[in-house]
């Protein structure tokens, strides 16, 4: 037996229409805004200089400091 679909969420579209969306793309409004105008801005400790360098005190941001200049230092 055959089903009969009654899915009023499928639109018939015209050649023209399909034709210029592959050409132009499609664009959705109302989508999320791009990067914030701070986007220059430090926005996490661990980017910070401070805690790059080991220098806030952490035992461990020390070591991660310490090999990263061993390893900058490797092909000089």
């Amino acid at each position: 037996m055959a089903e009969e679909t009654t899915d009023k969420s499928r639109r018939h579209v015209s050649h023209e229409e399909v034709h210029q969306a592959i050409t132009t793309g499609i664009v959705f409004r109302g989508g999320g805004s791009g990067p914030s105008p701070q986007s220059g801005k430090v926005k996490t400790k661990a980017k910070k200089k401070g805690y790059i360098t080991g220098a806030h005190g952490s035992g461990a941001a020390k070591k991660k400091a310490d090999i990263r200049t061993k390893r900058a230092n490797r092909h000089k």
